[in-house]
């Protein structure tokens, strides 16, 4: 099958290449996915998009034009995707619902102990030979009280993480699994109470009209004053100007974010030379106690491979009449 990767980046090719192995013939785009570059995928069957490209109706129905057949998202998540006109065009879906819960989490504890502990703030004094500890305090996680919202693979394996820090576990999911809780320490409680004990709080939800800006003014009102927040799921999740409010009055300890509701245009891409003309993006560079990366929780080996390996198994399994597709 031919296959046209939108929004391709460097460290995917090699792994794709050795996924596909000759199989399909995959034309690389850089371009993200939207109304203007649909031609680009002229011929293909198959497209395959990220997490910014844009897969609404008018997107869609150029390309069932154009005689593809099969959207093949590589990520877990397709809230980017317009499932309804998928349908209605008769277009199939496949996601990767699994690659490693262990790189988004292992990333979401990496952001928490670097804002907590100032290691990027330590870091760059030390290469500047500035060896002074004035303004580099944290605080023992041990003992302390987690907040977890979603409790799915990528929140189950961040828990258990959290557990060998001996914090208690407080979660919030529309479906618990209170087995897996209590044979993890994880207490399922409401969602306000989550938000006025903890001390960190971690998302870990699909974003959904129900989940977005499920962090929003309100919700940080209720929270106890410098609680860590971190995002490692989708930007859409937290409201980011009542973000900057809370931040700006100080009553959050911190924010850690690999994820930003307005990423797409701006994450992935090297802006050194012209700047970002995002004000609300630019508002939280400045301030010292946010820690932002660019949507890399899932930049593991492990996960790239497993991405790439089952993204193409899928493809061919589709092509061979055999693909369980995604239901929409």
């Amino acid at each position: 099958m031919k296959i046209a990767f939108f929004d391709t980046q460097k460290f995917e090719r090699s792994t794709f290449l050795a996924a596909n192995a000759s199989r399909h013939e995959i034309n690389f785009i850089e371009a993200r996915l939207d109304e203007t570059t649909t031609s680009l995928a002229a011929g293909c069957d198959v497209v395959c998009c990220f997490v910014n490209d844009r897969v609404d109706r008018t997107v869609i129905e150029k390309l069932a034009g154009q005689g593809v057949r099969l959207v093949a998202a590589r990520s877990a998540g397709f809230n980017h995707i317009d499932t309804k006109a998928l349908s209605e065009f008769h277009i199939k879906l496949i996601t990767v619902p699994e690659y490693s819960p262990h790189a988004v989490a292992e990333h979401a504890v990496a952001l928490l102990q670097t804002l907590n502990r100032k290691i990027h703030k330590a870091h760059n004094r030390v290469h500047d030979l500035n060896f002074s500890l004035d303004g580099l305090v944290g605080f023992d996680l041990f003992g302390k009280t987690v907040g977890v919202i979603g409790t799915g693979r990528i929140g189950k394996a961040f828990c258990q993480i959290m557990n060998g820090f001996g914090m208690k576990i407080l979660a919030v999911d529309s479906a618990p699994d209170t087995t897996w809780a209590k044979s993890h320490n994880v207490r399922y409680v409401e969602l306000t109470e989550l938000l006025q004990k903890s001390d960190v709080v971690s998302l870990h939800v699909p974003l959904t009209p129900e989940t977005h800006h499920i962090i929003n003014t309100p919700a940080i009102d209720k929270m106890k004053k410098n609680v860590i927040l971190i995002n490692t799921s989708r930007g859409g999740l937290i409201e980011t100007k009542g973000l900057i409010k809370a931040l700006k009055l100080r009553t959050l300890g911190g924010a850690c974010l690999d994820v930003y509701e307005e990423e797409s245009g701006i994450f992935f891409s090297d802006h050194s030379e012209t700047g970002v003309n995002d004000d609300l993006l630019a508002r939280l560079i400045t301030f010292p106690n946010v820690l932002i990366t660019s949507h890399q929780g899932f930049l593991t080996n492990e996960a790239l491979t497993n991405i790439a390996t089952t993204t193409i198994a899928n493809i061919t399994k589709f092509e061979n009449g055999k693909a369980e597709t995604t239901k929409i």
